[in-house]
């Protein structure tokens, strides 16, 4: 079952996005090779659902974050040599001489560079051998080719530089200038004898891009590693959550569990309300991917998916209102979660696009009736305290939690640090007074 996160809680939390420099996913894309960044991209949209999978991952980012190394291939070698593999061999050496020796002679008839082309595509793929070769001997004298993230690259360059019909090219110290037979034979080693063995071992290589570039980053920004357990756990601990893309971002902690699955939270405008439950969400996402998150510790059972609604656009198109729009995201949250699913959502102001009696009453019904399902988790925010104080009075298993704002004369000041308990705190008229607004008009 594949993890469910659909286009708005994405672009709700900006995950995805090669061209957009603020997202999570920019954020980590810093790999050295073009195939690093399609398996990043291919992580980033199928985070994993099994919890033994996440941690096998995350033990794997873990032990480079812990030995540090330098990727030993050049980005663009493989890239050609990756481009020379996708050549359909010859299933025979007498085949692949006939063939080179048509493309040789093409050359030299009318200076066709199908043959030139060729032998630069094998001295690609033996100078990527000659690096790989290079970095398994490192490994094997520091004992880290075998029960490390290295095994299983370390087990396919040692069957491919170890062939007996491969050793004499590989032990060449410079280029050598090779016979029309010679460069048959390789072209026929290379491109049908090894070929499933060198691309096995490019895919494995573009792993190992992705471990180290991925490890470095949250060595560099002090980023841990989430712990998984099975759903049935039905929990999520996490201490000193913050937003990876904030470089001052403030630390809270936050917990769930299946007796206390809804975080009612309030605060004031500019408060960090949003980027909070932002954090978490990206927190999430990034956990059950098996990478590094902005935390100090985070332990969390496997849930189906993420919904947010944080910035729900009316629909020109269909005619749709604001409000209606957010209805609609209500209504498609409540059926996935009605259908008995695994789920953290995550509800920014809900029916902010109403009258303040009607998101009163709306945002009480929603959030009691959310507060039923404890296989899920729920971060609802509102401006509307008075509706906390309700859901106080009718015992929920709820947390009121809020951000506060610190008054410091007519200026407004934020520690973004929650507290438990509800505020009724209200600013919008003290930020328009101090930005000058009715003095304008």
């Amino acid at each position: 079952m594949s993890f469910i996160a659909d286009k708005q809680t994405l672009d709700d939390l900006s995950l995805l996005g090669k061209y957009n420099t603020n997202s999570v996913f920019s954020l980590f894309n810093q790999v050295n090779t073009r195939g690093g960044e399609k398996l990043l991209d291919v992580m980033f949209n199928h985070p994993l659902t099994d919890a033994d999978a996440i941690n096998s991952r995350s033990k794997a980012f873990r032990y480079f974050h812990d030995n540090v190394f330098t990727f030993p291939f050049d980005a663009a070698l493989l890239t050609r040599a990756e481009a020379y593999l996708e050549e359909a061999g010859d299933s025979s050496l007498p085949v692949a001489l006939w063939r080179t020796g048509r493309k040789r002679l093409m050359e030299i008839l009318v200076k066709e560079d199908t043959y030139p082309l060729l032998q630069e595509g094998i001295s690609n793929c033996i100078t990527v051998l000659k690096s790989g070769a290079r970095a398994l001997q490192q490994l094997e004298n520091e004992g880290r080719d075998k029960n490390t993230p290295w095994e299983n690259w370390a087990g396919i360059i040692r069957s491919i530089t170890r062939d007996e019909r491969l050793k004499a090219v590989l032990e060449e110290r410079a280029p050598a200038k090779r016979s029309l037979l010679q460069t048959a034979r390789l072209h026929h080693l290379l491109t049908y004898v090894f070929q499933a063995h060198l691309k096995t071992l490019l895919e494995l290589t573009y792993e190992i891009d992705v471990y180290i570039t991925v490890a470095g980053i949250a060595r560099e920004k002090g980023f841990s590693y989430a712990l998984a357990s099975p759903k049935e756990k039905n929990m999520l601990h996490a201490k000193g959550v913050k937003h990876p893309g904030l470089a001052k971002a403030v630390p809270n902690t936050l917990s769930f569990s299946g007796n206390s699955n809804v975080l009612f939270l309030t605060g004031a405008n500019m408060a960090g309300k949003s980027t909070l439950m932002k954090a978490t969400g990206i927190m999430l996402y990034l956990a059950h991917m098996g990478f590094p998150v902005a935390a100090e510790e985070v332990q969390f059972s496997v849930l189906d998916g993420l919904y947010s609604s944080v910035n729900v656009p009316d629909d020109l198109n269909k005619g749709y209102s604001h409000f209606y729009a957010e209805v609609l995201r209500v209504k498609k949250v409540a059926e996935e979660v009605a259908a008995d699913k695994r789920l953290f959502i995550i509800f920014d102001e809900l029916f902010k696009g109403t009258n303040v009696k009607d998101a009163y009453d709306a945002t009480l019904a929603v959030t009691a009736a959310f507060n039923a399902f404890t296989a899920c988790f729920f971060i609802i925010s509102t401006h509307i305290f008075e509706v906390g104080e309700e859901l106080k009075v009718k015992g929920n298993n709820i947390q009121f939690v809020f951000l506060p704002t610190v008054m410091e004369g007519s200026v407004p000041k934020y520690t973004y640090r929650l507290q438990p308990g509800i505020t009724a705190d209200r600013q919008g008229m003290i930020i328009i007074e101090n930005e000058g607004i009715l003095e304008m008009l």
